[in-house]
């Protein structure tokens, strides 16, 4: 925990007595004693709250499952170039999709509407909307 091992746990715990001083020491022991009770009900308060928002238990997740560092780009796209999970087409369906393509761009050249193109004459200014800017 914070890379501190026993001995060096020890000197700090010593140095804090120290600077404390033993008057103050029942104290400061005390104070440190709720802060990790608050945190604790906090810890389980935050547990509780999304347990209820969610409806699922936080024990009951699969964590690895969500790790970023498990997912290789190169792999995946791998597998969703290398899915075959298309549909056998038939040999005249091609065919049949390109006659079907051609009638429809015919139908919809016959119905619409000659473009009409509107110029300014020379030196003549365009419109301005002054309430548009």
């Amino acid at each position: 925990m914070f890379g501190i091992n026993g001995p060096e746990f020890l000197l700090l715990l010593i140095i804090g007595v120290l600077v404390i001083g033993p008057s103050r020491l029942p104290e400061y022991t005390q104070k440190l004693a709720n802060l990790v009770k608050e945190v604790r009900r906090m810890a389980s308060g935050a547990r509780e709250q999304i347990k209820d928002e969610v409806g699922i238990d936080i024990d009951d997740v699969d964590w690895k499952k969500y790790d970023p560092r498990q997912y290789d780009p190169r792999r995946i796209i791998k597998e969703a170039l290398l899915d075959d999970d298309t549909k056998p087409v038939s040999a005249g369906a091609p065919a049949a999709v390109a006659a079907v393509a051609a009638a429809s761009a015919a139908s919809y050249a016959e119905e619409r509407p000659a473009r009409v193109i509107e110029r300014l004459a020379d030196g003549e200014r365009a419109p301005f909307d002054s309430e548009a800017t």
